[in-house]
């Protein structure tokens, strides 16, 4: 059975009340165990948390955790530690990977004895990876609103005191690069060659051989009508030239990744008569229909000289949730992210959050 936390101590480990920690330390490490510690050393919100750790179950993932095979899986507490961790400092598994190995302090609050400990006490980034998610934004909510309530017994002076409340929004920034049609479409069809040649070489196929030349290919062109600017000159001559240029440049873009496409589609097909698997082709399909949306935002863009509304655009196709977002900032005319709305009191607890998507 999974559980909340180890009951009894090894051998050199040290309890978790004992443990000293710098209160000099300005780094976000320090600050987060000693409310981590409160939260263990307090009995009536050690007990309210472990209740809702105690939901934490396995989900079964690669077989690792699942209470049908008897192993143990990792302790609740160490979810709650981690996981934290990753949020409180904004890391990626690979830094809590090395944090958990290597910082003394937190392997003292993970439970982890200093000159006593062997491999088994080491995490794999896999373990920690398929661990780490069962701590769900629900659960997360849920142990907010404890620490909340212990963080208000301790600075409202009564309990009834009324709390001043404000609500803000900010962005939080997706890892993307800055959208345009042209190198979404690059984005789609690099994507899509990269698949279907990996496919083709697993099965033998011959079709995609030459896969790595017709990317460079379609990457000059792609360059080519980056590299363009319209005209600036006065003489109409010369812009209606330099417009003319912009325009053919698109059109042999357009018509290579017409060219490209059909050769997917056809290699696609092939793969369905030859019966692999529908899951590896639902890849195939998705940037197979980014690609031919950005073609079209393109040919009616540049050739028609048509404005594409703002709903119909997409700014990622990695992160289609990305939204554009111009919030009037003196100089940051436009973030590409998410909003997210705080609520938060006079005391600088987080009351609330909502990720508002798709609205303001």
């Amino acid at each position: 059975m999974r559980q909340v936390i180890a009951p009894q101590l090894k051998l050199g480990e040290q309890d978790i009340a004992a443990i000293e920690l710098d209160p000099k330390s300005r780094d976000d490490i320090p600050q987060l165990l000693r409310g981590l510690q409160y939260i263990y050393v307090t009995a009536e919100v050690r007990e309210q948390v472990f209740a809702i750790l105690a939901e934490v179950m396995p989900d079964g993932v690669h077989g690792k955790a699942a209470a049908h095979t008897g192993r143990p899986g990792m302790e609740q507490w160490t979810i709650l530690v981690l996981g934290t961790l990753r949020l409180g400092l904004n890391i990626d598994y690979d830094r809590v990977h090395e944090l958990a190995n290597e910082h003394k302090t937190l392997r003292q609050m993970l439970g982890h004895a200093g000159w006593a400990e062997d491999e088994r006490d080491r995490y794999e980034l896999q373990t920690i990876k398929d661990n780490l998610r069962l701590f769900t934004p629900e659960i997360l909510d849920r142990i907010n609103q404890v620490v909340v309530a212990a963080g208000h017994a301790l600075v409202k002076k009564s309990p009834d005191a009324t709390l001043a409340v404000r609500a803000d929004s900010f962005v939080v920034e997706t890892h993307v690069h800055y959208p345009t049609d042209i190198n979404l479409l690059w984005d789609a069809m690099r994507k899509l060659i990269e698949i279907i040649a990996g496919l083709c070489a697993d099965l033998d196929m011959t079709d995609w051989r030459q896969s790595a030349y017709q990317l460079r290919q379609f990457k000059k062109l792609f360059r080519q009508v980056q590299r363009l600017k319209h005209s600036t000159a006065k003489d109409p001559e010369k812009r209606t030239a330099k417009q003319e240029a912009v325009r053919q440049a698109h059109r042999d873009y357009l018509d290579a990744a017409k060219i490209l496409l059909a050769r997917v589609r056809a290699t696609l097909w092939t793969l369905q008569v030859g019966q692999v698997p529908a899951a590896l082709l639902e890849p195939l399909e998705l940037y197979f229909g980014h690609a031919e949306r950005q073609m079209d935002q393109i040919r009616r863009r540049v050739l028609l000289g048509q404005t594409i509304p703002h709903e119909e655009k997409v700014f990622s196709l990695f992160q289609p949730h990305t939204e554009w977002v111009s919030k009037g900032k003196a100089g940051v005319p436009v973030e590409l992210g998410l909003r997210v709305a705080v609520v938060e009191d006079q005391y600088r607890f987080i009351l609330h959050h909502q990720v508002m998507q798709k609205t303001t």
